[in-house]
């Protein structure tokens, strides 16, 4: 049956990367308004693959106040078995200046067995991953399959919520498959076990009632900006553990993440010293972090000779499994209120969050996982933390506690460059992970059973 299956993926690729290819070609860029028809455009052409031989059902659903369009797929259970819900998402990340990309963002290329272009990891190769699957096995699968493909993740998934409570009944699954990670590395399989939320700020310094000449009044007179800059440096202690009374420290997967791979991926410039203490892995997925997102100041090219009146900044925190976004939240408000310099006025407005995620690794489903992906990869999985959130995977937990979670890469490693320029898919592990989840959907037919 696993010669059979990976044959049968193996007979599809060809037609599943073209459809790959022209999913990349169109810029669904869900944080751009002007982008909107080409959103829609690539909801329909997602709705238009999984009906040629991989679904039974399928439509798009729009009928969420402000939620970008949403397309679900679905074969029904044989009697007693599980039904696995398989989640992509078609929106993408802006591709940023064309010229800083080698070709174009939106034009696949293949080169040294990767294809380039935004969204061929993340998260399209999520989408032709189980058109793959669902392919391989003729659109009827020996489990119960219900995809959903959403459109914005890429800005947070903002009525994901409000989606899953007005279907909840049709999307209930056993086993929710998340396909929307990176392995530690090439060749590698890898499950993401736990995931860092994320709790922001907007901080607004004043220290004048109006800007004023620095000449005249400087060396008394406290300007915001530096001001601010005084403030935000209280996030940090010298050694740069995070400031921030009350956050939680986790303690992350077993994977190894040594120092100077890290400061490789990381492209950290020689000479410059790694923040805080420990393991990269206690470090990054299981510690919190702080970062000052952006300022809002006069720029150098407009700079006058004056005292700012007023300067402010987005901060971020990322926060450990086990914290709570709202609380930890709060502690950055208050702490950015308690550490005002010079009696400078400050006003925080609190701004968004995600909860962090941790992955209950337990159960039959996981274990039938962790064999499909090892015959797929012909090695062990690696349990992984991921130091980004992900808010849509605790909602789907929210929304169904009594599922199984399994979060996979349809290809993706480090070397992806997700978000950034000159995106691209490893083909060689995107080949990999459509035989695993194709011979996943096998493994649960055979060990898992419906919860009634």
């Amino acid at each position: 049956m696993n010669d059979n299956l990976r044959s049968a993926v193996q007979k599809v690729l060809p037609s599943v990367r073209a459809d790959l290819e022209a999913l990349i070609r169109i810029p669904s860029v869900s944080a751009d308004p002007a982008a909107a028809e080409d959103v829609r455009r690539c909801a329909e052409l997602t709705a238009q693959l999984f009906r040629a031989g991989a679904a039974q059902e399928v439509e798009i659903l729009d009928d969420v106040p402000g939620g970008r369009p949403v397309v679900l797929a679905s074969c029904p259970a044989p009697p007693g078995r599980p039904t696995v819900l398989l989640y992509a998402h078609y929106d993408v990340q802006p591709a940023g200046d064309p010229a800083m990309w080698s070709s174009g963002p939106f034009e696949p290329r293949e080169s040294g067995g990767r294809l380039y272009g935004r969204g061929s990891a993340d998260d399209k190769a999520g989408i032709a991953t189980h058109l793959a699957a669902l392919r391989a096995h003729g659109g009827c699968p020996p489990v119960g399959v219900v995809v959903m493909v959403e459109g914005e993740e890429e800005i947070g998934s903002p009525t994901l919520g409000a989606f899953l409570d007005r279907y909840r009944e049709r999307l209930a699954a056993d086993v929710i498959v998340l396909a929307d990670s990176e392995n530690i590395e090439a060749g590698v399989p890898s499950f993401t076990t736990t995931l860092r939320g994320m709790a922001n700020c907007v901080v607004e310094v004043r220290t004048l009632a109006e800007s004023v000449h620095s000449g005249t009044y400087g060396g008394a007179a406290p300007d915001a900006l530096t001001a601010l800059c005084r403030l935000l440096a209280t996030l940090h202690d010298e050694d740069g553990h995070v400031a921030v009374d009350g956050l939680v420290t986790g303690r992350p997967p077993q994977a190894g993440y040594p120092a100077e791979r890290f400061r490789a991926e990381a492209g950290v410039l020689d000479g410059v010293r790694l923040l805080g203490s420990g393991g990269i892995a206690d470090r990054v997925w299981a510690g919190p972090a702080a970062t000052v997102l952006a300022i809002d100041a006069p720029s150098v090219s407009e700079a006058a000779n004056a005292l700012t009146a007023s300067a402010r900044a987005k901060v971020s925190l990322r926060i450990a499994p086990g914290d709570d976004a709202i609380r930890a939240r709060a502690a950055l408000a208050r702490h950015l209120r308690d550490h005002a310099p010079w009696g400078a006025h400050v006003e925080v407005t609190e701004a968004e969050t995600s909860q962090p995620y941790a992955v209950d690794t337990r159960g039959p489903a996981i274990d039938a996982a962790r064999r499909a992906y090892a015959r797929a990869f012909g090695g062990d999985v690696v349990d992984l933390g991921g130091g980004g959130a992900i808010p849509f995977v605790a909602e789907f937990a929210a929304a169904y506690p009594k599922a199984a979670i399994l979060i996979t890469s349809p290809g993706g490693d480090p070397a992806s460059r997700a978000h950034s320029t000159d995106e691209s898919l490893y083909l060689a592990d995107f080949e990999r992970a459509c035989i695993a989840e194709a011979l996943l959907l096998s493994e649960l037919a055979n060990g898992v059973r419906h919860a009634d």
